[in-house]
């Protein structure tokens, strides 16, 4: 095995007859697997992905103050006018809201200042969580397409579908320039170019929440298209020494009650794959039931 570092602070490491980049991103470790025997081949699409992954993060990041997200959170009520690209982003984030009754809302993410999912025992007091839910609804924002104008006080988040939307870029322009077959990893969201050479698909572990980082859930062989899990391996706080899952309920403010411990989604592009397992979990106990409705392939823990 060689590893190769590169000033970015990237690596690429190679792994019998395939290459793999590794980087980091939107707080995530990614991965770029590229099945080429071309040393520079890989050491390109691996600059492609970290790219794209970083571009978006400095575009979308809540956690910047100098991009469209801040400024759209900071304007005090006044109208903002979007670039075409956030603009796309937030008519998904819009068919999200109505598709799922309100359940998808990307102004949620202000809730974020009540809780925090480290894994301890504790939660935040009501009476703070009900304050925040006055900044909580994406039907108070006005949205034409162009100019998006919320009352002073809410905010947006891209970070229910962000780093979803990165792995279906980062994959677009390494598509656009190699035709070895390849998968983008970031952070466990997917998406897989096509089988290896040779016809073998790759193979994928899902995190058992349980024993995370020390053992699968299951093992999923994916040659094309995207794959999303959500769950609560890794993001968790206890309550009342009841473990919830980092996905809050927009409506309550409180973390979803009775959802799945993991759903994963194999769908068309990763974006389609994570906003499915999101809107899964959020119907709680009625996770199959959806999905089943949605006609993709999934399996749940």
């Amino acid at each position: 095995m060689n590893t190769k570092q590169h000033a970015s602070g990237s690596e690429l490491v190679r792994i019998e007859d395939y290459f793999v980049g590794r980087f980091t991103a939107m707080a995530s470790p990614c991965e770029v697997l590229i099945d080429t025997n071309d040393p520079s081949e890989a050491t390109e699409m691996l600059g492609e992905a970290e790219h794209e992954a970083l571009r978006i993060e400095k575009k979308f990041s809540r956690y910047r103050t100098d991009n469209i997200v801040h400024q759209i959170n900071r304007a005090e009520g006044r109208a903002v006018p979007v670039d075409e690209e956030t603009a796309h982003l937030l008519d998904y984030a819009a068919v999200c809201y109505e598709e799922s009754y309100g359940m998808f809302d990307i102004t949620s993410g202000v809730l974020r200042h009540a809780w925090t999912f480290d894994g301890r025992d504790r939660a935040p007091d009501e009476a703070v969580v009900t304050a925040l839910l006055a900044q909580v609804g994406w039907s108070r924002v006005t949205w034409d397409g162009r100019m998006l104008t919320m009352p002073e006080g809410m905010e947006i988040d891209f970070g229910g579908i962000g780093k979803e939307y990165a792995v279906d870029r980062a994959a677009g322009r390494i598509a656009l320039r190699s035709r070895s077959p390849f998968l983008v990893n970031f952070g466990g969201d997917l998406f897989a170019s096509g089988p290896r050479r040779g016809g073998r698909p790759w193979g994928v572990g899902v995190d058992d929440p349980e024993q995370t980082g020390r053992a699968v859930l299951w093992r999923i062989e994916l040659e094309r298209g995207g794959l999303a899990t959500t769950g609560d391996a890794r993001r968790y706080v206890v309550v009342n020494g009841k473990r919830r899952g980092h996905i809050l309920n927009p409506k309550t403010g409180w973390p979803v009650e009775n959802p799945p411990r993991a759903i994963t989604v194999l769908a068309s592009s990763c974006l389609e794959a994570g906003t499915l397992s999101t809107l899964a979990y959020l119907q709680g106990s009625e996770a199959a039931s959806f999905l089943e409705e949605q006609g993709v392939a999934f399996r749940i823990a």
